[in-house]
């Protein structure tokens, strides 16, 4: 059916229309899909039937009566929490949990203060926590910047421009060059059109658009050549269509909704610490319960003196200062990648870059830039160039065995370049300093290329005008351009090469010579594009149709590819040196995919790329081992890339997703890690993510593996320090039951340790820089827990050493005639000197920490001082002495109890460097 004249005439009897919100709509509802047709395997006059489409448009009633049927054409999206939803999820943690419990025992015994203690560093956690994640929140929605899309719509036989929200399926509208498709639409008629649907189908060249076509039910979505689906660009050409689908019943609609509505993948820390926090609440409880029974059994304590040693047994093995310490850390960690240009959206996600084991990254747009670039010439006399830069910004030259070539030095090159500009429909222009284009991605590839040898369309337009033309078109696969020259009129022709060289005048030997040449650089994955010029035919008509060229001038070939971005090979150089795999999952062709992998270092041959088709033939054990035995997967459609994801995690890897797509959503939720980037990436995209990388840059991730892994080894600091701290204190309260002694520390003396002097130095310690070697370990194996044999081995030792030195030193000041509470003061004093120290083994876990200055972390030597003179605060002021029962020493206490300290600095380094010695001595005996 052929459209009506309205819609190639709409810009005289152009009609603007505000956007409106009419009351009542409702969001856009699934629609039942067993009763859609199948828009692709039916004519135009079928679809036009269906939707009760006429000639002249919709009318503004039916339009509105569609409108509150089918609800606004808008993409469903989650609802932006609000704070106060943010907040309370900082309480949902099985750490809090157990807190909670801690501080209701407290209240119910009567012991208050430490009930206060314990709510007070909940709450603070909260607030920073909720702070840190909606600030963060805000920042990715300030990412996607939000642009109304308007389109052309004919109703009442009127060309308007309407707001997409509005859009109704029945609707006919008008697509040009330039335009986001604002839904998903039939063609009815095109001419020239080339769609770029990168953003949907992973496809990085535009493909091209047949209004006539007729297609199997079976085609998917990348081949449905006479659709134009929601979210896609128009490259090239124009077309007029109709609205088949709109909201989340578009292709696009479909994958948000799935995205939303699937579990998400869980970062990797939020998975250690979940069994951290079991481990720990079943510590607790055994060790609380074997004290008790301990102290009635063999001390015959009383079962109400045994319950008070078994709370503050509690009180001192719970790390209650390890949720704030961790989210202040996790802060760090987001304000750090913020400034290398990673934005967290979920505070837990901070160290799961550094923690996955495997990177599968998307193609274009995310390891490519998504601008093809001319990167190869290949002359008629058999010269080959080569084309340095990236993407459409004319930076970069043409090389001759790696000397620039300048305009005039060759003859053919030139000829090449004016015939690339003159046979061309784009521009590209330099503004406000910064490279600008419009137009077909070939055609700007070509303008860039020309520019970079000095060949500027409209300089050489101005001395060669453009007299008559034949436009590309699909069916032909050629364009060609009539141009007056000084004498007579020449024709400059670019298109793909089998259509190109039948026009030349070549013998049957030299047309098959660069036809294989064509050939040869195809395989290689560019795409090939001929050019040729010659002498237009005498008597031309700038009127009429002219006649297809014959008899030109072969001038060589371009190749084309979409190249990597900038630092991508050297990302993923990086990342294997620290142990992380990446893989590249795309919806582009093989060919194209093996190009960029063998740039990267992730394929050499077709046979180590994997296709969609092959995986879709695949039994469950089959594709288990595909995906594990490959790198490179390509014409992968979105329900394989999460089926990939899937199987990955299953052979235990820890995965990070990345993806600009729309295609990349339901992997990017699924995945352990989930970055979505943050410039050309979807909506739907980043609503699907965990991390946006806001400069687009694959080379960005690695400045966030390197910022998570310090994040967690900051988190794996803290840790130690509080549970060597409350470990110690367990190690006091059981010596002190074992041998019926009085209870060392009061539950309010043991708050203070854990909360306050520990507190201010553990959230200190989470602002310590990274250790050298942070990028060149291998991630943690996927199971490996917080708390495994290196901190076990150092915490029981250190615990061991504090807890044995403090209950010595209580029992001979008992001993040596001091009151309880005296003993009490002196033990206190004696574990925060104990932990103004243990803070300077932390910052070295396994390397020595006498090497480091403490000039490097100034914060952590700035908490140390603190802590320590707080308590000295304590010690002298009423309130400090009432609350805590403390009260001043003399300066021999002073000298003794610091030497203790220093004593046990010293036996903590002395046990890490055996312990090194060990290790080297065992790896030498192996490798010999």
């Amino acid at each position: 059916m052929t459209p009506p004249a309205r819609l190639t005439s709409y810009r005289s009897r152009l009609i603007v229309q505000k956007p409106t919100n009419p009351r009542g709509l409702k969001a856009p509802c699934p629609m039942n899909t067993a009763h859609r047709p199948l828009w692709h395997a039916i004519t135009t006059a079928e679809v036009r039937s269906a939707l009760h489409a006429p000639d002249e448009g919709l009318s503004d009633a039916e339009a509105d009566g569609r409108l509150r049927q089918y609800g606004p054409n808008v993409i469903p999206r989650g609802k932006p929490l609000a704070a106060w939803r943010v907040f309370a999820r900082q309480f949902q943690s099985p750490l809090i949990y157990i807190l909670g419990v801690a501080a209701i025992v407290s209240m119910v015994i009567g012991h208050s203060t430490d009930a206060g203690f314990i709510a007070a560093v909940v709450l603070v956690n909260a607030l920073v926590g909720g702070y840190q994640e909606f600030r963060a929140e805000r920042s990715a929605q300030a990412l996607q910047q939000l642009l109304r899309i308007r389109a052309i719509v004919i109703r009442n036989g009127e060309a308007r421009e309407l707001d997409a929200d509005l859009l109704v399926p029945g609707d006919l509208i008008r697509l040009e060059s330039g335009n986001r498709v604002p839904a998903d639409v039939r063609l009815l008629t095109e001419h020239g059109l080339e769609v770029d649907e990168s953003l949907l189908t992973g496809e990085s060249v535009a493909v091209d658009k047949d209004a006539n076509a007729v297609l199997p039910q079976t085609t998917v979505v990348a081949d449905r050549r006479n659709m134009a689906f929601a979210g896609s660009m128009v490259a090239r050409g124009r077309a007029g269509a109709i609205v088949v689908e709109t909201g989340s019943r578009t292709q696009i609609g479909e994958l948000a909704r799935d995205v939303l509505s699937a579990p998400a993948g869980k970062p990797p820390l939020i998975l250690r610490l979940e069994r951290f926090t079991r481990l720990v609440g079943v510590s607790v409880l055994v060790a609380a319960a074997g004290i008790a029974v301990l102290g009635v059994a063999v001390q015959h304590y009383g079962w109400g003196e045994m319950f008070m040693f078994a709370v503050a047994l509690a009180v001192s093995a719970i790390p209650e200062g390890l949720p704030i310490a961790i989210t202040v850390a996790l802060a760090v960690g987001a304000t750090r990648m913020a400034r290398r240009g990673v934005i967290v959206r979920k505070l837990g996600a901070v160290e799961g870059l550094g923690s996955c084991t495997l990177i599968a990254s998307d193609k274009t747009g995310t390891l490519t830039c998504n601008e093809l670039t001319a990167r190869e010439l290949s002359l008629a006399d058999g010269e080959r160039l080569e084309v340095t830069g990236q993407g459409f910004a004319p930076a970069g030259s043409i090389l001759r065995n790696g000397g620039v070539v300048e305009r005039g030095e060759s003859a053919s090159l030139d000829a090449l370049c004016m015939a690339a500009v003159l046979c061309n429909e784009a521009d590209l222009y330099l503004r406000d300093g910064q490279w600008r284009w419009r137009g077909d991605p070939t055609d700007v590839a070509l303008l860039s290329m020309a520019h970079k040898l000095g060949w500027r369309r409209e300089l050489t337009l101005d001395k060669h005008p453009q007299c008559n033309e034949i436009p590309f078109e699909p069916e032909i696969r050629f364009a060609a351009t009539f141009n007056k020259l000084d004498v007579g009129t020449g024709v400059f022709v670019k298109g793909a090469p089998e259509r190109v060289l039948p026009m030349c005048d070549l013998d049957p030997p030299a047309r098959s010579t660069f036809a294989e040449r064509a050939e040869e650089m195809a395989a290689r994955g560019f795409r090939v594009l001929g050019i040729a010029s010659g002498a237009a035919p005498d008597g031309l008509s700038t009127d009429s149709a002219p006649p297809e060229p014959t008899g030109l001038t072969f001038l060589g070939f371009v190749g084309m590819i979409d190249p990597l971005r900038s630092g991508a090979a050297e990302a993923v150089e990086v990342c294997g040196r620290a142990g992380i795999s990446v893989s590249m999952v795309t919806g582009d062709h093989p060919t194209t995919a093996l190009a960029v992998a063998r740039e990267l270092g992730l394929a050499d041959s077709l046979a180590q790329v994997v296709t969609g088709d092959a995986l879709a033939g695949s039994d469950p054990d089959s594709f288990r081992e595909k995906v594990g035995r490959s790198r490179v997967f390509a014409r992968v459609a979105p329900g394989q890339k999460l089926s990939i994801v899937a199987a990955l995690e299953r052979r235990g890897h820890l995965v990070a997703v990345t993806g600009d797509g729309a295609n990349d959503a339901p992997a990017l939720r699924a995945a352990n890690i989930g970055v979505a980037m943050g410039r050309s990436g979807t909506d739907v995209a980043r609503e699907a993510s965990d991390l946006v990388i806001s400069d687009d840059n694959f080379a960005t991730i690695v400045a966030g593996v390197e910022e998570g892994r310090i994040a967690y080894d900051n988190i794996r600091k803290v840790i130690f320090l509080l549970i060597c701290t409350g470990a110690a204190e367990v190690i006091l309260i059981a010596l002190a039951v074992a041998t019926g002694s009085p209870l060392p520390l009061l539950p309010a003396q043991l708050l203070w340790l854990n909360l306050v002097t520990n507190g201010i130095q553990d959230v200190a310690l989470a602002f310590e820089p990274g250790e050298a070697d942070v990028l060149l370990r291998r991630p943690r194996p996927p199971r490996e827990r917080i708390f495994n044999s290196v901190m076990v081995r150092n915490c029981l030792f250190s615990a061991a050493v504090m807890g044995l030195m403090g209950f010595a030193a209580y029992k001979w000041m008992l001993n040596a005639g001091w009151t309880e509470a005296s003993s009490r003061n002196g033990l206190l004093l004696l574990m925060v000197l104990f932990e103004n120290v243990l803070i300077g083994n932390c910052r070295c876990e396994i390397g020595a920490a006498l090497g480091l200055s403490p000039l490097r972390s100034p914060l952590l030597l700035l908490g140390a001082v603190s802590a320590f003179l707080v308590h000295v605060a304590a010690m002298h002021f009423p309130i400090g002495q009432q609350l805590l029962k403390t009260e001043p020493v003399g300066g021999p206490v002073w000298i003794a109890f610091g030497a203790m300290a220093v004593c046990l600095f010293a036996l903590v380094e002395l046990h890490k460097w055996a312990w090194r010695i060990s290790t080297e001595r065992s790896a030498s005996k192996c490798s010999v």
